[in-house]
């Protein structure tokens, strides 16, 4: 019998950064869905697999550590993008790091 675990929804709530000027210069980059090694030190690889760019449906390979008995890497899908909101979401779909079940969601 196999045990199924279920953690509650939790969200994370990041410290502004006088870096950032305004929303307008933050969300591009970050509606970029398959940019995210540029934003993430330990991200080496991240491109567009299949879909459209910056429509729902589009899959992403994304791939961590440099050492090949640490690789971690997982497909993700993006689900809903809304620009004027600033929000998007997306799935893992494919992973060697053990989800199951992953959604989540970034609003700026």
């Amino acid at each position: 019998m196999e045990l199924e675990l279920t953690q509650p929804n939790w969200k994370v709530k990041p410290v502004p950064s006088s870096k950032a000027r305004n929303l307008i210069d933050v969300w591009p980059p970050l509606a970029n869905f398959c940019n995210m090694d540029k934003w993430f030190p330990n991200l080496h690889t991240c491109y567009q697999v299949d879909g459209v760019s910056g429509q729902p449906g589009l899959v992403r390979y994304c791939k961590a550590g440099r050492d090949k008995t640490a690789i971690k890497w997982g497909k993700e899908k993006l689900l809903v993008i809304i620009a004027i909101k600033r929000r998007r979401s997306y799935e893992i779909v494919d992973n060697n790091m053990g989800f199951k079940s992953y959604v989540a969601t970034m609003q700026v």
